[in-house]
């Protein structure tokens, strides 16, 4: 699923960078250019696109399209806008750029992941505790060494995983202007 295999990887948090919304303008801009009418939305995701919060200097864009299976239709003109292919699972594909500091994640719009996504961004938004919890842990694992990246996020899940339901929670009940529409 790993396209290269397994990369050792320091993690490097930051505080929070009034920069990385333009520089998610930009990537949104390329992206759109590069996929065009394909994209059904372009979403600033992870901690880059939550003010306060320090993250590893990575933007993180959540792409959705009407399907990724086959993939040879937006994967092609994101290779070709320079967006490099790491991940290749069932319906879900992840590009990164060669520089390694954004990493494009394709869903298709429907798919359950794209709420979560969205939700968990939005509720780290709105929620001071959850968004301080979640730091804590994200710095606490900082300081371990990781063979790989996906081994770092995996370890983050004990604390995603609630701050989620607790979103999506919220969101059932509809509380709060945080909430994101629906995707799609």
């Amino acid at each position: 699923m790993l396209v290269g295999g397994r990369e050792r990887a320091e993690i490097v948090l930051c505080d929070h960078d009034a920069s990385w919304p333009a520089r998610f303008e930009a990537e949104r801009q390329r992206l759109s250019a590069a996929i065009g009418a394909d994209a059904v939305a372009i979403e600033h995701i992870g901690s880059t696109a939550v003010p306060g919060l320090a993250a590893k200097p990575i933007i993180d864009i959540l792409v959705t399209v009407d399907a990724v299976e086959p993939d040879d239709g937006f994967r092609g003109r994101l290779e070709a806008a320079g967006y490099v292919l790491r991940v290749r699972e069932p319906e879900h594909r992840m590009f990164r750029t060669a520089a390694r500091d954004v990493h494009v994640h394709v869903w298709a719009a429907e798919h359950e992941a794209v709420a979560r996504y969205l939700v968990f961004r939005d509720w780290l938004r709105h929620d001071a505790a959850d968004r301080a919890l979640y730091e804590r842990r994200k710095r606490e694992l900082a300081t371990r060494v990781w063979s790989d990246m996906n081994h770092y996020a995996d370890a983050k899940s004990d604390v995603i995983v609630p701050i989620v339901e607790r979103g999506m929670s919220a969101a059932r009940r509809r509380l709060g202007p945080w909430a994101s529409p629906s995707p799609g």
